[in-house]
């Protein structure tokens, strides 16, 4: 049976590639970017399946504005995907106010404001399912990305948290954290602090460890997420890459061993 999906970020990268997948296949597609020039490709070939939207996720009235519409056009939304965001690349100390706030203004808040919009539609269905994409590094870290790295944690907290609240009106929450992909996410996409030149053995460090075959194929990545919006019992989180699932398997067994090397502290700090 087909779906109708609303997709953030849609003008390029993973968000074109999937509602493209989507569309092909029969669904119908709310496509949001800042641009929509980038989605007159597809208007033209799937013509009233998809419903392409000028949107600035940052503002909160337009992303309850984007959603009504897309109410009003097909009638439901089955699937929100929160796709929109970008990387600042740059060490912590680096990082301007307006930088961080940027970061989070997008990645985290941008998701926020749409999730919030889209449950008073999913609870009125009794059904939906919001797919957050996030990042393996909402669950590990990479140097010069700390900002990055924290919005995607916010988004994994937020989202871990809503998966709870959201489960008693039939509304699914799925995490998709990939690891880097050949987008231009680390590309035109991407922002980049004013470099300290302190910090730049940390950055050499992190771009020879960047291996051409750490690098996912976008493509690749479209099987796997149409099986997340079929899945009728849809996992909360799914790792898209192999990079992603050796580095969470490799980090999560340290921290676990670390915390049973602390375990008697932490028992002690109870008190009682």
């Amino acid at each position: 049976m087909a779906k109708t999906i609303f997709i953030t970020g849609a003008s390029r990268g993973f968000g074109k590639l999937w509602a493209e997948a989507l569309l092909k296949r029969g669904d119908k597609v709310v496509a949001t970017a800042r641009n929509t020039d980038a989605l007159s490709d597809l208007v033209k070939q799937y013509g009233n399946a998809i419903l392409a939207l000028e949107l600035d996720v940052n503002d909160r009235a337009a992303c309850f504005a984007a959603v009504e519409k897309a109410k009003a056009h097909f009638g439901r939304i089955d699937v929100l995907v929160n796709n929109a965001g970008f990387g600042l690349f740059g060490a912590v100390e680096e990082t301007s106010e307006q930088e961080a706030r940027a970061q989070m203004e997008t990645n985290f808040f941008g998701l926020l404001w749409l999730t919030q919009a889209v449950l008073p539609v999913m609870r009125a269905q009794q059904s939906g399912h919001i797919i957050q994409v996030s990042s393996f590094l909402g669950l590990v870290t990479l140097p010069v990305l700390g900002l990055y790295n924290a919005s995607k944690f916010a988004v994994e907290g937020l989202s871990e948290t809503l998966a709870t609240e959201v489960k008693q009106f039939g509304i699914n929450i799925t995490l998709i954290e990939p690891n880097g992909y050949t987008t231009d996410w680390s590309g035109a996409s991407a922002s980049q602090t004013q470099a300290m030149d302190i910090y730049n053995p940390v950055k050499q460090a992190f771009q020879e460890g960047a291996t051409p075959d750490m690098w996912g194929k976008p493509e690749a990545t479209i099987e796997a997420f149409l099986k997340v919006v079929d899945s009728a019992n849809p996992p909360l989180r799914v790792l898209f890459g192999k990079v992603a699932y050796n580095a969470v398997k490799q980090v999560y067994g340290q921290r676990l061993a670390s915390i049973e090397e602390w375990k008697d502290v932490s028992v002690t700090a109870h008190g009682h």
